[in-house]
């Protein structure tokens, strides 16, 4: 692997009310090509303000980023744009209601030159059968979708810009269990079949371990665990990461029998 994304000594402050707080101290990280970083931690940790920072929303108060060996500048261009795309958690608001899917999806070739413009429409169809959706789903508004199908699309239209990372975040929070293993399916398809590079912004570690290489722990504005997803797991060398694990709910052998068949079956109608 080779290094995508490199986050050196990053730093945040915000004013608020008159005060300074610091929402991200010194964190340093890197996520190499065609892996699946998550970054966890519970409300106020920073993961998102460091996802905001990765995407060009917020600029660094100190440190900087380096993309494919390129510092990222504070004001992004349209190529730096297009290479980093997100999937947010609410697809519902991240879709123009006025705009049929095939329009949104359409939307990404044409402002950044994808393809033909001849061709973008039979692209689209496209898109949508590469995320599990019928082409015909181009036609439709994004109310008439389920929640799982509107994540689906937005995950289509990250896929359009033909981005180098993906930056998610809480994909699946608002999805229930079984959709939300459908689309962590897909996710993990995409990234098999494409050599796609996630940053998955998450507080479910459940989520975690079905998804991620490696996971990156945050605690008030600093990182203080880094690994192998399995060896955070089952050997956590912090304390916070040991109280965050210990808060996983635990099922049963039967309850995880049961959950397990079922999401067998609706992978199988997926």
């Amino acid at each position: 692997m080779s290094r995508l994304l490199c986050v050196n000594n990053v730093s945040k402050q915000f004013e608020v009310n008159g005060r300074t707080v610091q929402a991200l101290d010194s964190v340093s990280f890197d996520v190499e090509k065609g892996e699946c970083l998550a970054i966890v931690g519970e409300s106020g940790s920073g993961k998102s303000t460091i996802a905001n920072i990765i995407l060009g929303i917020y600029g660094a108060s100190s440190g900087n980023l380096m993309f494919n060996g390129t510092e990222l500048p504070a004001k992004r261009s349209k190529e730096y744009r297009r290479a980093i795309q997100l999937v947010q958690q609410n697809p519902l608001s991240s879709l123009n209601p006025r705009r049929s899917i095939g329009a949104s999806l359409r939307l990404a070739l044409d402002v950044h030159g994808i393809g033909a413009k001849s061709d973008r429409a039979k692209r689209t169809g496209e898109l949508l059968e590469e995320v599990g959706l019928p082409a015909d789903y181009r036609t439709r508004s994004p109310s008439s979708l389920s929640g799982g199908q509107r994540q689906r699309v937005a995950i289509a239209r990250a896929l359009a810009a033909r981005q180098e990372l993906v930056v998610l975040d809480e994909p699946t929070s608002a999805l229930d269990v079984l959709v939300q293993a459908r689309v962590l399916k897909l996710l993990k398809e995409l990234k098999d079949s494409r050599g796609l590079t996630y940053v998955f912004i998450t507080h479910d570690l459940s989520v975690v371990r079905n998804i991620a290489d490696r996971v990156a722990v945050f605690e008030r504005g600093k990182l203080v665990e880094l690994g192998q997803t399995n060896a955070i797991f089952t050997n956590p060398q912090n304390l916070y990461t040991r109280r965050l694990i210990g808060a996983v709910p635990v099922v049963s052998r039967e309850e995880a029998a049961l959950r397990d068949r079922l999401m067998e079956q609706e992978s199988g109608n997926a």
